[in-house]
């Protein structure tokens, strides 16, 4: 049966009832491949919740790469792992703000009508890690929406009642629906594992992308003196407004970025232009930082561990130029330096960067909507690299500022990149 993309939004049961059917943004198999040709919109059976499961009528989602990778098959299918042998499609979206529909068995917190966020890691109850030692240690931690199906590009999601938090009130559904994946990783990079304080100094790597705008806004609501690293000056006006105490284009020290294939005499002429790097840092500074917080990996990590301060951290959550790091350990050990991994966050984590974001001292930053038929649109423009920031998509919501109750700014409309 064919999907009507102009009834996305029309639900014609009551809460706590589940139509038999959904229409969602299927990818399978045998149409891995280029995003705008992965993607194909089905009507499919609409999940039931388990126990201690919430399903949750989508009224916004959230665009990320990583369903990018899931429509390519690459660097993995996502086909071999999490419940995808179960269920035998995968629905993509790891961000997604709606309303609480049905709850399952042993759910006593939420119930049908509660407008909520949804958080992205799922982990099993009975793993012992989830009950004393942190839930992102538990051997089966995944990704929703990316390494489990049932994602958010659909009218309807299932996912773990601890998955939940409330929406705040002073963002609309949009709003709420473009930050968690990034905004509750850099929490937890700079929170918890960089355990950052007043008067520290941070010096972040693409501080006008989807994680720098947060740990840029993160830095300043903790007191703590953030320089970002743009790519271009009207990118570095932007993580001043957002709270940065100044900028540095990293064109300007284009020679300090590593490849790992330099000879031994490009490599001394590296080091010379990472030399000039940190001291420009210090003078804005004062000092060298306290903390770098590091997602882009082989090309900047060595300028990162040279940079730091002695007994400083340098938190890395990615590795966007290359995982395979080759820096001079002597920075390291000599100046007892540390290096923290650090990956997405738990729902504690999620629950306080939440709050940030309901008391407006953290805001969205988002570039562009879409309806729902942009579901393969969007993904195409971020693999082809021509997205300007983060994408939200409408399914339930019919306008960009439903959804908001209470007075407030809302997200940040803004062109971003690293």
């Amino acid at each position: 049966m064919a999907v009507d993309l102009a009834e996305i939004s029309k639900i014609d049961v009551e809460l706590g009832e589940l139509p038999e059917t959904m229409a969602a943004w299927v990818i399978r198999k045998e149409t891995e491949g280029e995003p705008n040709d992965a993607f194909k919109l089905e009507e499919i059976e609409t999940p039931e919740p388990g126990a201690f499961e919430v399903v949750v009528r989508v009224m916004a989602a959230g665009v990320n790469f990583n369903n990018v990778w899931a429509a390519l098959g690459q660097p993995v299918s996502v086909f071999g792992y999490g419940d995808h042998p179960e269920f035998g499609h995968h629905i993509g979206g790891s961000d997604a703000s709606g309303v609480v529909w049905k709850v399952g068995d042993g759910v006593t917190r939420w119930k049908p009508g509660d407008e909520v966020v949804i958080h992205c890691n799922q982990a099993s109850y009975e793993d012992v890690e989830v009950h004393g030692l942190d839930p992102m240690a538990a051997p089966s931690q995944r990704i929703w929406g990316y390494e489990t199906t049932w994602g958010s590009f659909a009218q309807f999601t299932k996912v773990q009642a601890q998955q939940l938090l409330p929406k705040p009130k002073n963002l609309s559904w949009v709003d709420a629906s473009s930050y968690g994946l990034t905004y509750f990783t850099a929490y937890r990079m700079l929170m918890t594992r960089g355990n950052i304080q007043p008067g520290h100094n941070v010096l972040i790597w693409g501080a006008a992308g989807g994680l720098g705008v947060f740990a840029v806004q993160l830095c300043k609501a903790a007191g703590a003196n953030a320089i970002g690293i743009v790519s271009s000056a009207e990118k570095g006006e932007l993580v001043k407004q957002l709270g940065a105490v100044d900028y540095i284009d990293r064109n300007e020290f284009k020679g300090m970025m590593r490849t790992g294939n330099e000879t031994p005499d490009e490599e001394k002429e590296r080091f010379k232009v990472t030399r000039a790097f940190a001291k420009r840092v210090k003078e804005i500074l004062g000092e060298p930082p306290d903390i770098v917080f590091e997602h882009v990996g082989q090309a900047t990590f060595p300028t990162s561990v040279f940079t730091v301060k002695p007994f400083g951290k340098v938190i890395i959550c990615g590795a966007t130029s290359g995982y395979n790091l080759d820096f001079d350990v002597r920075y390291l050990w000599m100046k007892q330096k540390d290096i923290l991994g650090s990956h997405f966050a738990n729902a504690y984590e999620c629950m306080k960067a939440n709050q940030l974001m309901a008391e407006g001292k953290i805001r969205p930053v988002l570039w562009k909507t879409m309806g729902f038929e942009g579901v393969p649109e969007a993904h195409q423009m971020l693999h082809e690299n021509r997205h300007l920031g983060k994408i939200a998509i409408m399914v339930g919501a019919t306008d960009e500022q439903e959804g908001q109750e209470d007075s407030g700014p809302g997200a940040i409309r803004a062109e971003v990149g690293a």
